[in-house]
């Protein structure tokens, strides 16, 4: 009987056959989680509601629905379904940040959506195993996070600055 529970124990802890799956595994979990709470960091900085932790969250989350299918030995080509499902659940997380205040006709928390989104699509791409592209993707958005604002607050200055005609 021992022996029989044993055997079950090891045949469902056998997903994880060897030392580079196990590597390849942890690296692309550990990255994901560290480029989400790169993004996840600033915002925090700026007082977002969605932090480090939660940006850490979804990236770890897009990859660990990626890692699944692909361990279990999902074809690439029906990868798409798993895709669709992650860009709509985290759209419904993400649509959670938004807050609209009628009286005041302001909108807020759209940047921080954005950012739960593409932090979910830097976790998927980490899950793919393509993880330079997540790199470089995070740096791309980080770009957008600190170098924007001040081009917006340059080219509108420029802007009133300008005689009317």
């Amino acid at each position: 009987m021992w022996q029989e529970i044993w055997t079950a124990v090891i045949v469902e802890f056998s997903d994880i056959p060897d030392l580079a799956t196990m590597t390849r595994i942890v690296l692309r979990l550990v990255l994901a989680a560290i480029l989400g709470g790169v993004i996840g960091y600033e915002r925090e900085r700026k007082a977002s509601s969605a932090g480090v932790r939660t940006h850490m969250l979804v990236a770890v989350g897009a990859a660990l629905f990626v890692i699944g299918p692909l361990q279990a030995g999902m074809e690439i080509s029906d990868m798409s379904r798993v895709l669709q499902g992650i860009v709509q659940g985290v759209g419904f997380l993400a649509a959670g940040a938004i807050l609209v205040r009628a009286g005041q006709q302001k909108i807020l928390g759209l940047t921080t959506a954005a950012n739960i989104w593409v932090t979910a699509g830097i976790g998927v791409v980490v899950g793919l195993g393509l993880e330079a592209t997540a790199i470089l993707s995070t740096v791309i958005v980080l770009t957008i996070l600190a170098v924007v604002p001040f081009i917006v607050q340059a080219l509108s200055l420029i802007h009133i600055s300008e005689p009317t005609r």
